[in-house]
């Protein structure tokens, strides 16, 4: 005879409860729906399991008999799966992403499709992102240019805008053109996709190693200009920097960087995740 769990969960819940509207809340159902499901049980095992009277619910004797076999039954089968849970170790992936990217819908539709497996995300500064190298994430959303070797799948691209201070000339406009910025000297960053200008008022320019806060201090102040990928919105909480749409420039690609030959089992499924969903996160669908 074939059991359906569900249902004799439902009547372990009415039993304790005495109560078939009790019960009916507890398990978030409507009264007759649960009172349908019982009558289903009921027919199936060809016995009453319950007396209905207007004083309330009680068990029959053949309800009372089956009580305890139907409690030993519901835990048989969550030890069946606990069992087979530790017969395949959870399994673990951790996901990096730097500045102005969104992950949550793919990190989101993996947890849901592997709901045992452990997955973490871990923000990452654009002088961090050797974590992947190094072993310390799996997968990493990025922008392009990567400062090591790794097997890129790409995402989506993204426009640039020109970082200005507040005051300057060019923070009106709708849009910039290369022809615009005269003769701004820009220099492109190796690690990250941005392009820095150099002061012009004797300041010295932006170190390598130099914070991304320290870069756009020099941009206030009016020391220098920026181009950087239009997804990264740190610029937008200060008031006096203005990000300025440019054409000219090549758009920024961005991607999800992972180590040739990983057999992270989970990796295909994220990948598959990303493609379909960081798009739609960040173009606000």
């Amino acid at each position: 005879m074939d059991l359906d769990l569900r249902l004799v969960r439902y009547f372990t819940v009415v039993a304790e409860h005495g109560n078939f509207g009790r019960a009916a809340t507890a398990l978030h159902l409507a009264q007759p729906s649960l009172s349908r499901q019982i009558q289903r049980l009921e027919h199936h095992l060809g016995l009453r399991l319950f007396a209905r009277t207007p004083q309330g619910t009680s068990l029959t004797t053949a309800g009372a008999a089956f009580l305890p076999r139907a409690h030993a039954i519901l835990e048989a089968a969550a030890d069946a799966v606990k069992v087979a849970r530790a017969a395949d170790p959870p399994r673990e992936i951790t996901i990096g992403y730097v500045e102005g990217l969104i992950v949550t819908p793919a990190v989101r539709a993996l947890r849901h499709r592997y709901p045992d497996a452990r997955v973490r995300t871990r923000h990452l500064r654009w002088h961090d992102t050797h974590a992947l190298p190094e072993g310390r994430v799996d997968a990493l959303v990025a922008r392009e240019p990567l400062p090591f070797p790794a097997t890129v799948t790409p995402l989506y691209e993204e426009p640039r805008v020109l970082l200005v201070p507040a005051a300057h000339r060019l923070a009106g406009k709708e849009v910039v053109s290369a022809d615009d910025l005269g003769d701004e000297d820009l220099v492109a960053c190796t690690v990250t996709p941005t392009l820095w200008g150099i002061p012009k008022d004797g300041s010295p320019p932006p170190a390598p190693d130099d914070s991304f806060e320290d870069k756009l201090e020099l941009v206030a102040s009016g020391s220098a200009v920026a181009i950087l990928p239009a997804g990264d919105h740190r610029p937008r909480l200060r008031e006096d920097v203005a990000a300025v749409p440019v054409v000219g420039f090549g758009p920024c690609r961005v991607v999800v960087a992972t180590r040739t030959q990983d057999p992270n089992p989970l990796l295909a499924p994220f990948l598959e995740a990303a493609r379909l969903l960081v798009p739609a996160a960040a173009s606000g669908e």
